[in-house]
């Protein structure tokens, strides 16, 4: 999976789930139509601030997603067409849903972060795990499984790209 784009720098710590998507929104379970509330409570909201529409990954600095366990705060994400978020850290469900949502939830430094946040485009090969900006390579680590999560465009497409060989597996086992 390649990602080549501009990035939204939303460079503050401990954004919740809450900023990512109001609550007063979370009364369905569809995945659609939750993107035009997208850091709708954040003070400053920064897609109000910039022509965002060819960004697909957000730029920002530790304890991202923070809060409620809320998977509606990725689905958010994506429906507004962002495919990666590069954070110093993650809270620890959210960082789940991403890999479950086909997010790729990039950890660097805050170092990193702000020298990319300078750069006009950014570059991100998810199955080679570098990002690319600036002039400058940055490697990172994502889980080796649930990367494949990613890669399948989730963990539910993942899932489905091993029913033949459960298939097969029980077809030879019965």
């Amino acid at each position: 999976m390649q990602i080549k784009s501009k990035a939204l720098s939303v460079l503050t710590s401990n954004i919740d789930t809450d900023q990512i998507i109001p609550a007063r929104y979370l009364t369905g379970i569809s995945k659609q139509g939750l993107g035009v509330h997208l850091f709708e409570d954040l003070p400053n909201n920064p897609l109000d601030a910039i022509e965002h529409d060819d960004c697909e990954v957000i730029l920002t600095l530790e304890n991202f997603g923070c809060g409620s366990s809320r998977e509606h705060a990725v689905w958010a994400i994506t429906d507004r067409g962002f495919k990666a978020v590069v954070a110093v850290s993650f809270a620890r469900i959210f960082e789940e849903n991403c890999y479950n949502n086909a997010v790729a939830p990039v950890k660097l430094s805050q170092t990193e972060i702000e020298e990319i946040a300078q750069a006009d485009e950014v570059e991100i090969d998810v199955e080679a795990q570098v990002l690319k900006a600036g002039g400058k390579e940055y490697k990172f680590e994502l889980d080796e499984l649930k990367k494949e999560f990613i890669l399948k465009g989730g963990f539910m497409k993942f899932l489905d790209s091993k029913v033949p060989q459960i298939k097969e597996w029980a077809s030879a086992n019965s």
